[in-house]
């Protein structure tokens, strides 16, 4: 007789635990389970039937693996919590008894964790275990970065320590350096939920988002204790992730941290940095300077054997000379890979200069006016190739240069319009908030002018851009994302609207002009007949039509009138209006005969040629929805649901670009309004 199995001991029930069941488990309160699970990356699973999981008649609503929770029993954490938790009752116990005394001393030995109290606890091996190569700490380092340079911006408060956040804004600053130092920042993006950067760290495209440097307001429906236990994790993992990163360019970390400069808003001029890749260049010239003294012996083996080595070479030399030349001719070129058929994929294309990115501001040097944000602009000029950026003494301490009239400048950035100023004698009085020396609306001659834009449009193009098309005042280009990649078909801001609309589009807009120049002229004769109605109030409206059809008679005159001045023309607009009225004249009767009201056509040629376009594309189109309804038929029924989600979605993506491109058409519209 085979043995009976009891429910909840195989199978599902067995596989999964509720999360009571993991807490009575571990023997640790809730906020420690919640707290480990996030830091050795264990989280909830959903089981495919909850009815077979579920042991007991309520409906448990969280589970988890029992293995992952069988894994945390060996967590070495887990002691530190108990003996917090050991701690804590001895505190409440004494307090219980009224033995303050003896409850200060517990909990100040609680705070002083180099005595016998608090235990500490570290998380360097929850990190080696959750990251066991460097490449997966790189891959993992977006929401790292996300989630610090979030908390270095927020105020301090109960729930935010003053410690954390200084220690974030530490570890971010000291991250920028290293993307300074080895060039890494590839792309930059200026968006409404703050700054998006992106670098190439080690072959890892790494994309995190800063926010601005707003004052943060702090709500209540955050729960900071989960984020706050995140950005604990975050802050050991970073620190792993800055070492290594600076000792593999030959850094010392961490680097010196002046606080004074701290303290005068220096942030990335309160470090200072030391390692062989910045103080360690002379070396190897004061070992070619030494004096060494050769063998003449050894020298003259070492001759001739160079020159058996030379005779050997020749031939092949000679035999390759002609490939050789070919090659030499072309050196100066580099190969481009195109598209084999039109509209296809686009390959990354190489470039003449690797290192591009770090050189593209050095030859620079700029100045901040106070009203540009200074922390990203300094960032960013920095991390490509710019070494010398002064600002306002306002904006902090740890500028190359506070004086504006530096004539070593060759840029300035700006972020206010030009103000049209009365000119007014110099009047030398001192300005306890700044050190601005120019007047209202002057400039420095010799100097280049620019909106903060033109920095972050260099940066993801590569090229510096006309100055020109961003100087103060003007209307700025569009900033569009770097991130985003040009699909065939869709909306694409720099491409010219007329090359990328579709015909059934294009007739649309027509069309819509055409309704609007109707309205307009429509409104016009409105306009005009009220006008002769409150002039001739007593006329009839057989005589207002016996004018009009007089007025339509002298306009046909006119128009022939203008038709014998092209001879030529004359003969295939006869020939033309002599076959439309045959034409019309057929349908009447065809009408008259079947008894159906006549279909009137527009009389006007551009109107026709409209409509027969109309009717080639709807023809087009039902050929094309035939063509695909058989096609379908030959699918599978799963291959033909499949198919339909596709179309779905890319009738989805067609309507949105559709709309962006009657948006621009509109905005079009109103300028040349607006230019007429």
């Amino acid at each position: 007789m085979p043995r009976i199995k009891k429910k909840g001991q195989a199978g599902a029930a067995k596989n999964y635990v509720t999360r009571n069941q993991a807490v009575r488990k571990l023997q640790i309160s809730l906020p420690d389970f919640r707290q480990l699970c996030i830091w050795k990356g264990i989280y909830p699973r959903e089981p495919r039937s909850r009815k077979k999981v579920s042991k007991s008649s309520t409906a448990s609503t969280t589970f988890y693996y029992a293995k992952d929770i069988q894994y945390l029993l060996h967590e070495p954490l887990l002691q530190k919590f108990r003996d917090r938790k050991v701690l804590e009752k001895k505190i409440s116990r004494a307090l219980g008894r009224g033995d303050v005394g003896n409850a200060k001393r517990l909990d100040d030995n609680a705070s002083r964790p180099d005595k016998t109290g608090k235990p500490r606890y570290t998380l360097d091996h929850v990190v080696r275990e959750r990251y066991p190569t460097f490449v997966d700490a790189l891959r993992d380092l977006d929401d790292c970065l996300c989630m610090l340079f979030l908390f270095a911006n927020l105020p301090s408060t109960s729930s935010v320590p003053a410690k954390m956040i200084s220690r974030c804004e530490r570890l971010c600053l000291e991250f920028q350096h290293y993307l300074i130092v080895s060039r890494s920042l590839t792309k930059s993006f200026l968006s409404i939920k703050g700054i998006y950067y992106q670098a190439n760290i080690q072959g890892e495209d790494v994309l995190w988002l800063v926010p601005y440097k707003f004052n943060q307001r702090i709500v209540g429906d955050v729960d900071f204790r989960i984020m706050g236990t995140f950005v604990e994790f975050y802050m050991t993992l970073l620190g792993f992730v800055n070492f290594r990163l600076y000792t593999s360019i030959g850094l010392k970390y961490p680097p010196k941290f002046d606080a004074a400069k701290d303290d005068n808003a220096a942030e990335l001029g309160a470090f200072t940095l030391e390692g062989k890749t910045l103080v360690g260049k002379e070396e190897p010239k004061k070992l070619q300077a030494a004096p060494h003294e050769v063998d003449p012996q050894t020298q003259a083996a070492v001759n001739k054997v160079l020159e058996t080595i030379q005779n050997d070479d020749r031939g092949t030399d000679d035999t390759e000379a002609g490939a050789d030349d070919a090659g030499e001719g072309d050196s100066g070129t580099i190969d481009k890979f195109k598209p084999a058929a039109p509209g296809g994929d686009l390959l990354p294309q190489p470039d003449d200069d690797g290192n591009s990115h770090g050189t593209l501001f050095s030859d620079f040097t700029f100045y901040l006016s106070r009203e540009t944000p200074r922390q990203p602009l300094e960032f960013i000029l920095k991390a490509f190739g710019c070494k010398r950026v002064g600002w306002d003494p306002v904006l902090g301490d740890g500028a190359f240069t506070t004086d504006e009239l530096d004539p070593s400048i060759t840029h300035q950035i700006v972020d206010r319009p030009p103000v049209e100023a009365v000119a007014e004698p110099d009047v030398h009085e001192e300005d306890n908030q700044t050190s601005q020396k120019l007047a209202v609306n002057r400039r420095v001659p010799g100097r280049i002018y620019v909106q903060p834009q033109w920095v972050w449009d260099s940066v993801n193009d590569v090229e510096l851009k006309e100055p020109h098309l961003y100087a103060p005042g003007a209307s700025l280009p569009p900033h569009l994302s770097p991130f985003v990649r040009s699909v065939q078909g869709a909306y694409d801001p720099t491409v010219p609207l007329e090359e990328q609309e579709p015909e059934n589009e294009a007739l649309e807009a027509d069309d819509d002009a055409d309704e609007t120049i109707e309205g307009m002229e429509a409104s016009r004769e409105e306009e005009g007949e009220n006008e002769d109605e409150d002039e001739d109030e007593d006329e009839d409206e057989d005589e207002d039509a016996d004018v009009d059809d007089e007025d339509e008679g002298d306009d046909a005159d006119e128009e022939q009138g203008n038709g014998e001045l092209q001879p030529g023309m004359e003969v295939e607009i006869d020939d033309d209006e002599s076959e439309d009225e045959d034409a019309q004249r057929q349908k009447e009767l065809e009408a008259e005969l079947a008894g159906a009201p006549l279909k009137s056509e527009p009389a006007n040629a551009k109107a026709r040629a409209k409509q027969q376009a109309r009717k080639a594309l709807s023809k087009k189109a039902k050929e094309e929805a035939e063509d695909l309804e058989r096609a379908k038929g030959m699918l599978s029924k799963k291959k033909r649901k499949l198919y339909e989600q596709m179309m779905y979605t890319n009738n989805k993506k067609s309507a949105e670009d559709q709309k962006l491109r009657a948006k621009r058409r509109k905005l079009e519209k109103e300028r040349a309004k607006g230019k007429a």
